[in-house]
């Protein structure tokens, strides 16, 4: 199975960060990886592999060589997280005989591309069972549950002229028509052995599936490829790779809200897991870390057909043609000279095509994970990504090519003998 066939069946069971969570967390048992718990000691041992979770939205997983001496870390970070709409704690609104569930957006979505299209929601849910014993379960319902429906156009002559959607307003969806509706005896009716709600974390998701497009099917359209098409096939790498050194992956939460969360990359998450791995195995972890790298894996902006304008004048990404280097002078992206050369040095026997990005200097860019990183963890870090269009869509764009290549990459990166040296 290519790796790409593989990222396709994970992005249809991706409902939300906990469910992405709970897929990456299947993959890694099946390799033999052992589950820490955050409120108990690690005990590790050379040759061991282990993950540990936080929130249930974010996880990172190690590998232990089988020698320490001269060892170094190989580091990954992606995220699990999209933009999406949350639901309210009392979300049942009444217009006449139809009911509507209040949300709230969560990150900087398109916000057109939700409307008019089958919805559900997903997430997690805590409650009291028979036994007054607090639980908590992932839930996703199944089906074409919701709609946002647009306002005709005969009421709004200008839509096609530029609209600017109001969250309170525009983006409610309709749920159905049901007089004695109570959202928390909904969600019991989902959920065997419970006995009362205490609260819950639910997101929308789009239906869509994920799926092979254009002429050769040399496209794959989905939700959530920002950043789930790099979550997934970086795992894959990772899982695939023969280590050398102390291979690392990382899985955050809350990039698309600004990591600020203690499972967010702004958080002490990986810095934590560092320190205890340390504190197990009496590791010189200052001098690990000068000889380290961490590769941060977020989409990157394809240049689009029909915008050219919008791409600088000197780069070019386009579909399929190869992994994104993403610069930034301001260091929005952290790749610096020094830490691009050792990346393209690590894995240039893979032969994998590399395409360098840079926004237009006049035209402000999004962030991702590596700078945020860096302000718990000083390390050379490079930031790359699979080029996409349609970033923030509810349905989103790449080439399937590039989602093979991040595998084969990253597997690359986590096999690689060569030593990293401070100059």
């Amino acid at each position: 199975m290519e790796y790409s066939e593989k990222v396709i069946e994970l992005l249809n069971k991706s409902y939300s960060p906990f469910h992405v969570v709970s897929n990456l967390k299947g993959c890694l048992e099946e390799k033999g990886f052992k589950e820490l718990k955050e409120d108990t000691p690690f005990s590790l041992k050379e040759g061991g592999r282990y993950y540990v979770t936080r929130n249930g939205s974010a996880l990172i997983a190690f590998e232990v060589p089988s020698s320490l001496k001269n060892s170094a870390f190989r580091i990954s970070a992606s995220h699990t997280d999209s933009p999406t709409f949350k639901i309210k704690p009392t979300p049942v609104l009444k217009y006449k005989n139809l009911l509507s569930l209040n949300v709230e957006p969560y990150g900087g979505m398109i916000d057109s591309t939700w409307m008019d299209r089958p919805l559900s929601f997903a997430g997690r849910v805590f409650f009291l069972d028979e036994n007054g014993e607090m639980k908590e379960k992932l839930l996703q319902i199944d089906e074409d549950l919701l709609v946002i429906p647009n306002l005709c156009i005969h009421f709004n002559r200008d839509i096609n002229n530029g609209y600017k959607f109001n969250p309170a307003k525009d983006m409610i969806p309709l749920l159905g028509i049901d007089k004695d509706f109570d959202f928390n005896k909904y969600l019991l009716s989902k959920i065997e052995g419970a006995k009362e709600i205490l609260s819950f974390d639910l997101f929308l998701y789009n239906r869509d599936q994920a799926r092979k497009v254009g002429l050769h099917k040399e496209f794959l359209s989905s939700p959530k490829l920002d950043d789930l098409s790099s979550t997934y096939s970086v795992l894959l790498g990772f899982l695939d790779a023969n280590p050398t050194y102390f291979n690392i992956y990382c899985a955050f939460d809350n990039e698309e809200v600004g990591s600020l969360t203690k499972q967010g990359a702004y958080g002490t998450f990986l810095a934590d897991t560092l320190k205890r791995i340390g504190d197990s195995l009496s590791l010189p972890m200052e001098e690990m870390i000068a000889r380290s790298l961490l590769v941060s894996v977020d989409n990157a902006h394809a240049n689009h057909p029909n915008h050219p304008e919008v791409s600088d004048a000197s780069t070019s990404v386009l579909l399929n043609e190869g992994i994104v280097i993403k610069y930034n002078a301001n260091q929005t992206y952290t790749t610096d000279g020094l830490s691009a050369a050792l990346l393209k040095n690590i894995v240039k026997e893979a032969n994998i095509p590399f395409q360098d990005f840079t926004n237009r200097s006049d035209l402000r860019g999004g962030s991702t994970l590596g700078n945020l990183s860096n302000n718990q963890i000083s390390i050379n870090s490079v930031d790359i990504g699979i080029a996409q269009l349609a970033m923030h869509s509810s349905n989103e764009l790449c080439g399937l090519k590039d989602v093979d290549r991040m595998s084969q990459l990253m597997k690359e990166f986590f096999s690689s003998k060569i030593e990293i040296k401070s100059l």
